[in-house]
């Protein structure tokens, strides 16, 4: 079983089909009882077991399983295969399912009663899955299978439009960083967004909030997204591309304004620039201690005198250096539910994790102090900027390689990789 064999037989299947037909390429290769994929929600707090192959008796329900102190949280948290044994010599294998730090889903196969899995078998296993996840990525466009396992609970229609402005992939790493977005939408959708892309030379990320709730606030946030993505896809630096965002807004946004950050880093010196355009201001963690980061402070998008001549944004620069975490985020994260949340203390506790984990257990803070009901989008954008010089990235595993590109309290840690 080749990885060309995989791929072939995947596309070789309808969409909705290609993840059963690995499954059972997969049960016939390793002598599997069953093989299934769980592929991960947009909350990262559970999973759904999609394309299997055989079946076997579990305690778990059969649709959505929360992970939440299961082994599942473990592999997805550690991005380790995990074996488990059930006593009577019939094992369980877990291996994650991720590219490029987006920690799609897991692989899980169960094997019969033997010596259990070997150096070889794991090896293959961690191959297989690696693989699945550019299958899923593959399909996904075709059929809507991968956009119902993600979804925890049914969307709106304002949370269905919020959730197509967000890039298809919540998480990206590459040798010089690693950054992750995480949204939670109020009960009221409040028209949070969150945007990144990576070119030869620069990352680029964006976070943005506009006014108003539920549809009204979702087609301002689509609006303001697209003036954006416009621009910035045609090659416009951070000042064009906030003059278009404001230009946009002020003729089609019916009134209404955006708040917004927009974040430029050098792939090559780590050269950082930024544009606040009235937004909350980000925090960074170095060497352990968390400042928040006070810049100069433009008008919200569209707010600005329509008649008048555009507003002119002044795009600053930032301190950032290998080893910082760097935590954009929206009012939601600071409303008056969460006060009793010290948030750099937290962001602080959570260092060692992947930009991913550190993300979502930075929203699940604000929702568990709302009691699971938000009274505006809580949305935070997590950037680790490890730096060029020396870095390296292990594409199999995940892992920085390189200890000088984190801070020495951190040197040890791997986690979440």
């Amino acid at each position: 079983m080749s990885l060309s064999g995989l791929l072939t037989a995947a596309e070789a299947a309808p969409p909705v089909e290609s993840l059963d037909v690995v499954a059972r390429m997969l049960k016939d290769r390793f002598g599997a009882v069953s093989v299934s994929f769980l592929i991960s929600d947009f909350s990262g707090r559970s999973v759904v077991r999609l394309g299997a192959a055989g079946s076997v008796v579990t305690s778990e329900p059969a649709s959505r399983i929360a992970v939440s102190g299961t082994v599942y949280e473990e592999v997805i948290r550690t991005q380790r295969p995990k074996v488990e044994d059930d006593g009577a010599g019939a094992s369980r294998i877990l291996a994650p399912v991720t590219n490029r730090g987006d920690a799609i889903g897991l692989l899980e196969l169960f094997l019969p009663a033997g010596p259990g899995p070997g150096p070889e078998m794991m090896r293959g296993i961690s191959e297989a899955a690696h693989a699945l996840a550019y299958i899923v990525i593959a399909n996904r466009p075709f059929t809507d299978v991968y956009q119902w396992g993600r979804r925890t609970v049914p969307l709106n229609l304002a949370a269905e439009i919020q959730h197509r402005l967000l890039p298809e992939s919540l998480a990206c790493e590459a040798a010089q960083f690693a950054l992750a977005g995480a949204l939670e939408p109020a009960d009221h959708v409040g028209g949070d967004t969150f945007d990144y892309v990576v070119d030869r030379e620069t990352v680029e990320l964006s976070v943005t909030d506009a006014m108003g709730h539920d549809v009204n606030a979702a087609l301002l946030a689509t609006v303001a997204i697209g003036a954006l993505r416009r621009v910035r896809r045609a090659g416009a630096d951070l000042a064009e591309q906030a003059r278009e965002a404001d230009q946009t807004v002020r003729d089609h946004g019916d009134r209404g304004y955006v708040t917004g950050q927009l974040l430029r880093v050098n792939l090559f010196d780590g050269r950082t620039e930024f544009v606040n355009a009235g937004h909350p201001w980000p925090l960074r963690m170095r060497d352990g201690q968390v400042r928040q980061l006070v810049p100069e402070i433009d008008l919200p998008f569209g707010l600005s005198i329509r008649d008048a001549s555009p507003h002119a944004y002044r795009v600053q620069e930032l301190d950032l250096r290998p080893g910082d975490r760097l935590v954009m985020l929206t009012d939601g994260m600071l409303e008056r539910n969460a006060k009793e949340i010290d948030l750099p203390d937290l962001i602080v506790r959570t260092r060692a994790l992947h930009p991913r984990e550190a993300a979502r257990s930075l929203i699940g803070a604000i929702v568990e102090a709302s009691h699971g009901h938000l009274l505006d989008d809580a949305t935070v954008m997590c950037l680790d900027w490890r730096g060029f010089a020396h870095s390296r990235h292990d594409a199999a595993t995940g892992a920085d390689l390189t200890d000088a590109s984190r801070p020495s309290d951190e040197a040890e840690s791997t986690v979440g990789r």
